[in-house]
């Protein structure tokens, strides 16, 4: 894919990077001239420009992108270069970072965001999923929260446990992606059993997340996850 990455400090960069040692051509635009270290990265083509302007836009050929990334430390820059990818330049994909958590509610397809990340709700989520067990954390959203990668990790009490994938009911809207089992990634398949200790990734609707709960860990988790919240 061709990436266009709005700000290149260090998230931007690490970003790039990352996205670089994938395969992906990457497109880092940066309007501090001090900020521009080629020597970072490389492979990465760099752009002196200001993303919050139609013309640097046009200039960087950014309709030509698969994905926009709006990652500057600034909520409003990173709100404008969305809107303006999505809309001017029929962005496929646009991803923004959120700095502030105050901000979050703007980030939405009005602004032309299709993901953001909030790295406090990011790093919430992986404390959650670090120390829980027997319950449902959400650790992403998609799509402006129409679909949620969530994780389940199975106590020794949970129904299905040791019997096979095909035998669970999962529902529909829903689909188990992965299961992780000490240091393995396993792709599930009908026949695989799953172990008291599994963490089962999901990806599903916010609609099925109860069901999808419901489900893995047994009617009653619903009414103990509600009495929590």
């Amino acid at each position: 894919m061709r990436i266009a990455i709005a700000g290149a400090g260090n998230v931007g960069r690490s970003i790039a990077q990352e996205l670089i040692d994938n395969g992906h051509q990457v497109m880092l635009i940066e309007r501090q001239p001090k900020m521009l270290r080629p020597d970072r990265v490389p492979t990465a083509d760099w752009v002196l420009a200001d993303a919050c302007e139609l013309a640097s836009l046009e200039e960087a050929n950014v309709a030509g992108c698969d994905v926009v990334v709006a990652a500057t430390g600034d909520d409003k820059v990173n709100l404008v270069v969305s809107l303006l990818a999505k809309t001017e330049f029929a962005v496929p994909r646009v991803v923004a970072r959120v700095n502030r958590a105050e901000n979050e509610w703007l980030f939405t397809e009005q602004w032309g965001v299709d993901v953001s990340v909030s790295k406090p709700r990011v790093m919430a989520a992986l404390v959650e999923e670090a120390v829980t067990v027997g319950d449902l954390v959400r650790l992403m959203t998609f799509r402006q929260g129409e679909a949620n990668l969530v994780e389940i990790t199975l106590p020794p009490t949970a129904p299905y446990v040791g019997q096979p994938i095909h035998a669970v009911p999962i529902p529909r809207d829903a689909a188990l992606v992965a299961i992780l089992r000490g240091k393995r990634v396993l792709v599930p398949t009908p026949d695989d059993p799953i172990e008291a200790g599994d963490e089962l990734v999901f990806v599903c609707t916010a609609e099925v997340e109860d069901d999808v709960r419901a489900v893995i860990l047994g009617p009653e988790s619903t009414g103990r996850q509600r009495e929590r919240a």
